[in-house]
Parts: structure tokens; C-alpha cells; sequence
């Protein structure tokens, strides 16, 4: 069992996180890594995507971030 086990974020949320992504608008994104260390980038959201360790966030440059680690997205 993974010691970081995913939590699922509400609805809204992803609701808002998938109009971001349809819009291809610049975004400021702060999340934590799996290690608790925080991360700040202005980026694009480029897709939402899900697999068996969770729900993701694919940000312009390729890099992915699960959705419960995001601490707050700005538009």
C-alpha cells in the first residue's frame, strides 16, 4: 500500500481544473512533490488524466502533478 495514498479532489474543483485546460490560458500553479517540498510555476494546463496511483495534471513543459499535491491554482 503506498504511504502517500491519493484523496479525492471535489468535483468543482477538477470542473475548474478542466476549463483551465480547454482555455489554454497561462495559470500559476503551486503544489507539493511527494517529498512535502513546494513548487511554483506559471504555466499552461495541457490535459487532466487518471491511472491507478491517481488523478494528474499534465502541465505545458510535460511535467505531471496529482491533483490532491495542488495547493492553489491562479488564472
Amino acid at each position: 500500500m503506498p504511504s502517500d495514498p491519493y484523496r479525492s479532489v471535489a468535483c468543482g474543483f477538477y470542473d475548474q481544473l478542466e476549463a483551465l485546460a480547454l482555455r489554454g490560458q497561462p495559470v500559476e500553479l503551486v503544489w507539493t512533490d511527494a517529498d512535502g517540498e513546494q513548487h511554483r510555476a506559471m504555466t499552461r494546463v495541457a490535459d487532466l488524466f487518471s491511472d491507478d496511483r491517481g488523478e494528474w495534471l499534465r502541465l505545458d513543459d510535460a511535467r505531471a502533478v496529482r491533483l490532491d499535491r495542488i495547493v492553489s491554482v491562479y488564472a
